[in-house]
């Protein structure tokens, strides 16, 4: 491997459009990985027989962060609480993140793209790993989260921002 500077005109991979580089704007994803991973069934076994459905708490955090490789770094956080009056069933702590390469996008689009589109490509893949946790955690069927509306949770966020921390409480 060799440290040579790559063309001044890469800012896409060409092998992975035929030798051409993309159409329009676009975004690769370079890597995906675990970051933080937390399963907690503290009343095992007596949890895994429980009678009913048991009340479900979920929190989902999106952050994203340009690095200076030019690539930015996109955390999807899922926590699931899982309990019933009598007990906690489970918890599930789970920051899965990506690594994403941006070509061609326009500064006021980098935001909505980093924080609803790469999230959206994220979750299927968060979402086998929490359903994996609680199956090796001895619940059948295993907990599957429902689909997630990363676009919502963006407008809902940006709409807080906009009132401001008078209107939403915050000092």
């Amino acid at each position: 491997m060799t440290d040579a500077a790559p063309p001044a005109d890469t800012n896409a991979d060409p092998s992975a459009t035929g030798g051409q580089p993309p159409a329009g704007p676009g975004f690769r994803i370079v890597a995906q990985y675990v970051k933080d991973l937390s399963f907690e069934n503290p009343r095992a076994p007596d949890s895994l027989r429980v009678d009913g459905k048991p009340a479900i708490d979920l929190g989902v955090e999106m952050n994203a962060q340009g690095r200076k490789d030019g690539l930015f770094e996109v955390d999807l956080r899922l926590t699931v609480k899982a309990s019933t009056d009598a007990m906690t069933v489970f918890n599930i702590e789970l920051l899965y993140g990506g690594l994403f390469a941006l070509q061609g996008v326009a500064e006021q689009d980098i935001e909505p793209l980093l924080l609803i589109e790469c999230p959206r490509y994220l979750f299927p893949f968060a979402r086998e790993i929490i359903a994996r946790a609680t199956s090796d955690g001895g619940f059948y069927p295993p907990f599957m989260l429902d689909p997630i509306d990363f676009a919502g949770i963006y407008v809902a966020r940006q709409q807080q921002i906009a009132r401001g921390p008078a209107e939403t409480g915050q000092a």
